[in-house]
């Protein structure tokens, strides 16, 4: 992010004069109506006119009833429909210079000069050409006498940006694109399904996914689901792999988009429409991107030919060359698998003891990083010890040795196998500290939320009276409240996110054919507003209140006016959402009996508080899958801490950087000193100072059509793919 050269630019006029098309094209995918959805109301917010371009490129080359106005109405209670309800067609026509000819008639005609196309790399290439022709296009038409001279000089440069739509998630230069995750939410759900029936009938199951020439959707569910085998076009299996797949197995005995997507679309739809706006006739055409949790610009043309050259590296056998040109995630999915799946413990030993444990309350996804923690150090020769029930457990010796086999299928269990308890180990680091001796353990690895922090830095702290404690820590952070410092993602928040939007879609179509009505739903979460706020966006709420963005009766009583004068319009459904410790004072009770009191004659009110449904359930594949490679690096980053930590003939490690969390941070997993985040830690509310998703909460209140100021002073700037992603070059 940069600053941006204009920071005083009012970004409710940026629009001002400009017309904005969008269209779908190529294959459908969820996610899509929520790109939609934020493109066509960012677009009105900024002061432009928007249009919808029905059936894709079909409907450009058309023209007519195909290309009509967008407004604010006529995108509500569409985040929760999958497909694209603008229509998604293959166009031949396009293809042809004729065609693309009368699209660009047609778009000149209606003074459109900033298109928006959400579709796969052929669609987004496709988009790139129009650009590049749209000149010799007009002069044509100025010639044929279709347009006059003054149309084309109005209309002389036509600004290109794409989000890509696929379930595939086959394009280079992003971490997802729109509609994998649901994608790999309707897989995960098919083997849930048969898992049981093949444990059962001690059978092996052969599961085909989609996915065209890329191997992702594949490989992530293989982790996502711990399967005993994966077969991806990047990397075909070596010579002799049945006799391997043999012996492994025989020693182990359409829907709705997901709140990833539905976010993803969102946030990308408004930096699709930032991109435009900010667009000169010299910026190259760009696709906004994913990487980490950052929305980026990348060239388009660059990311097309790097996802060529992933073909052609395929086709010449260039298999490593593949796998890295797709980009760090894959390439790091498909190392944590080959260590997980197709490596056998050793037969010599380190005579290392690494002791695992959950901290606090028990979440989806917990028991992934578990099963990954153990086999990873089994893998690299350590003994593993699980620790029941928390610090509990380890200051009372309820440790026992954990196998390889003891974790089959904890990938797509929900809560703790392991235990779990909200204990500090302050009170008890006298038993505490006999055990670790007793067991003789040189690591640990601590799965959790909050407790697992405060536990941590506890555990550091006794350093100083307890030599037993100087060993290598690590903290997983695991929480539905996503509340742990170091961290910008906790394992567990992204199943509760999808249980909180799926319920939040439940409770609207209950009233579907009933009078206007305005829904308040409490979330978990603690102080940390982050479920609040996520799934606010998500399931498109009204207004989300939370303890970190401070509000008072003015600011509730402006909102119930707004929410009175829209159901004045066609929309027929409110969604408040509060987070349950936004403030003592205005509870969930007073803003349910306030909205009640003030909707009278216009619309009724519902509350619902979701409560522990919030924590159960399996798992989703992005949980699953963090968790899998939290739990692998956590061991990995040990191993090698104990390695330094190795003197005269014992472990000893007291220095800041041998405690650590292991974080997401922006573009990467990175570990930080569990002192080191004291100072931007509120103990008091159990949250960090600094929040990254604080800057997105904008984005919900434009969505929901209030009259607030997007800071525009920082802006994704153009980056480039071809450097970082191409590293291979063909001599």
């Amino acid at each position: 992010m940069s600053k941006n050269l204009h920071p005083t630019v009012d970004p409710t006029q940026m629009g001002v004069g400009r017309s904005i098309a969008v269209l779908t094209s190529g294959g459908d995918a969820q996610g899509m109506n929520a790109a939609v959805r934020a493109t066509v109301r960012v677009g009105l917010y900024t002061g432009a006119k928007v249009y919808f371009v029905h059936e894709g490129y079909q409907g450009l080359v058309d023209g007519g009833d195909n290309i009509r106005p967008a407004t604010w109405e006529s995108v509500s209670m569409m985040l929760q429909l999958g497909g694209t309800v603008i229509g998604s067609a293959r166009c031949m026509d396009f293809r042809s210079r004729e065609g693309r000819m009368k699209a660009a008639g047609n778009l000149v005609k209606l003074g459109i000069t900033n298109l928006c196309v959400i579709g796969g790399d052929g669609s987004l290439t496709g988009a790139n050409q129009f650009r590049t022709e749209w000149s010799g296009l007009l002069a044509d038409l100025v010639k044929a006498g279709k347009i006059t001279d003054e149309e084309a000089r109005k209309s002389s440069h036509l600004n290109i940006v794409g989000m890509v739509g696929s379930i595939d998630n086959d394009f280079c230069g992003t971490d997802m694109t729109i509609g994998t995750d649901s994608a790999l939410h309707r897989i995960i759900e098919v083997v849930d399904a048969i898992t049981t029936t093949a444990q059962s009938h001690q059978r092996t199951f052969i599961l085909e996914v989609m996915g065209r020439h890329c191997g992702y959707l594949a490989l992530v569910t293989a982790l996502a689901c711990g399967a005993d085998w994966v077969f991806i076009p990047e990397m075909p299996p070596d010579d002799g792999w049945e006799e391997h797949l043999f012996m492994h197995i025989t020693q182990n005995e359409g829907g709705t988009p997901s709140a990833f997507d539905r976010i993803l679309g969102s946030r990308m739809g408004v930096e699709a429409v930032m991109a435009l706006l900010e667009a000169t006739p010299d910026t190259p055409a760009c696709v906004v991107s994913l990487s980490g949790n950052q929305a980026i610009r990348l060239p388009l043309m660059e990311c097309v030919q790097v996802t060529k050259d992933v073909t052609a590296a395929m086709g010449e056998g260039r298999f490593e060359d593949a796998i890295k040109l797709r980009g760090k995630s894959f390439e790091n999915n498909w190392n944590t698998y080959k260590l997980l799946a197709h490596i056998n413990p050793p037969d010599v030993k380190s005579n290392i003891n690494v002791a695992i444990m959950n901290i606090g309350a028990p979440c989806a996804g917990m028991n992934a990083a578990v099963r990954s923690a153990v086999r990873m150090g089994l893998i690299q020769g350590h003994n593993m010890l699980a620790v029941h029930d928390g610090f509990d457990g380890l200051a009372h010796g309820q440790i026992e040795p954990i196998t390889w086999t003891q974790v089959s299928g904890w990938t797509g269990k929900g809560g703790s196998m392991l235990g779990t308890k909200r204990t500090l180990p302050g009170k008890l680091m006298e038993e505490i500290s006999l055990n670790v001796a007793r067991h003789n353990i040189h690591a640990l690895v601590i799965i959790g939320g909050f407790e697992a922090f405060v536990g941590g830095l506890e555990l550091v702290q006794a350093r100083e009276k307890y030599e037993e404690m100087c060993i290598p820590i690590v903290v997983i952070p695991a929480t539905v409240s996503n509340n742990v410092p170091g961290s910008d993602f906790s394992i567990g928040a992204d199943t509760a996110l999808n249980t909180i939007t799926s319920t939040c879609d439940r409770i609207k179509q209950s009233a579907a054919g009933t009078k206007r009505r305005v829904f308040i739903i409490e979330t978990m979460g603690g102080y940390c507003g982050y479920l609040a706020t996520m799934a606010g966006l998500a399931a498109g709420a009204d207004a989300a209140y939370i303890y970190e963005d401070k509000f008072t009766i003015r600011d509730l009583e402006a909102n119930v006016e707004h929410l009175v004068e829209k159901m004045k319009t066609t929309v027929k459904r409110g969604l408040i959402l509060r987070n349950e410790n936004c403030n003592a004072n205005y509870t969930t009770d007073f803003i349910f009996n306030l909205y009640s009191e003030e909707g009278k004659g216009i619309f009724d009110c519902r509350k619902n508080v979701l409560g522990h449904m919030q924590q159960g359930g399996t798992p989703t594949p992005f949980d699953r899958n963090f968790g899998t490679k939290m739990g692998a690096k956590s061991i990995m980053w040990l191993t090698e801490k104990l390695k330094e930590c190795y003197r005269h003939g014992r472990i000893f490690a007291n220095t800041p950087d041998s405690a650590c969390v292991l974080g997401m941070r922006k573009r990467a997993l990175t570990f930080q000193p569990l002192a080191d985040l004291k100072e931007g830690t509120d103990f008091e509310h159990r949250i960090p100072k600094t929040q990254w998703w604080l800057k997105i909460r904008p984005i919900m209140k434009i969505l929901a059509k209030y009259k607030i100021k997007l800071d525009t002073s920082e802006h994704a700037d153009m980056e480039h793919v071809i450097k970082k992603r191409s590293p291979i070059v063909k001599s």
